[in-house]
């Protein structure tokens, strides 16, 4: 397998400014249209109806940048530490607009940013496992400095990710990287930066993504 770090940085980059403007131009959108209600209606139920689409379409959108912030972006300085209860209530508000929902179980405790990137990375995986919806539970345990994450994803017809089967690892010469794809190889390749080892696999019904340091 090709090495994940070989793919051009302005590709990467680029890559995953489409992911996050692919997950929020939803929502977006739905706030202009709302506010084109507002200026075209006079119906106070179909302004009502306008407004509740505003509210709701605003949160799932901060919601979701606020995710992508921590699990795409810088997150403060080089070698920062993050709050993994700070970042619970953000995968938490980030699930809540999805279909599934998920139970943390996991300790208070400041974690190194690039762990936490990649906790929250491993979460969009467990969650493309099922695209019908159902349960994630998420575990982290041991030293918050060398810790083990591991995500059970329930649902009907639970599998493996066909992106996360192919790039979760690396890449071959001959794979094409896309905006659906970009976010399964920047797990693996931010997981081989933490050093930590990381694999999907199905476990009977149900998806079982886990993450362990190497050694």
């Amino acid at each position: 397998m090709e090495q994940a770090n070989e793919i051009e940085a302005l590709d990467l980059a680029a890559l995953l400014c489409s992911r996050v403007c692919h997950d929020v131009i939803s929502p977006v959108g739905a706030i202009t249209n709302g506010l084109e209600v507002l200026e075209d209606e006079d119906d106070a139920e179909m302004q009502r109806y306008a407004m509740e689409l505003i509210q709701k379409s605003a949160t799932q959108a901060s919601s979701k940048l606020q995710f992508a912030r921590l699990a795409f972006g810088a997150a403060g300085s080089a070698g920062a530490s993050l709050d993994l209860n700070d970042a619970k209530d953000v995968a938490m508000g980030f699930v809540s607009h999805e279909k599934a929902e998920m139970t943390w179980e996991g300790p208070s405790a400041v974690m190194p940013k690039d762990l936490v990137k990649l906790l929250l990375n491993m979460i969009l995986i467990a969650l493309a496992a099922i695209p019908r919806g159902g349960n994630i539970s998420l575990n982290v345990s041991g030293d918050p400095e060398r810790p083990t994450f591991s995500l059970v994803s329930k649902g009907i017809n639970a599998r493996v990710p066909t992106e996360t089967e192919r790039f979760l690892n690396g890449r071959t010469a001959d794979d094409v990287l896309d905006a659906r794809a970009i976010q399964p190889y920047f797990t693996g390749l931010v997981a081989r930066e933490c050093q930590m080892d990381i694999a999907a696999e199905m476990d009977g019904d149900d998806f079982l993504l886990l993450a362990k340091p190497r050694g």
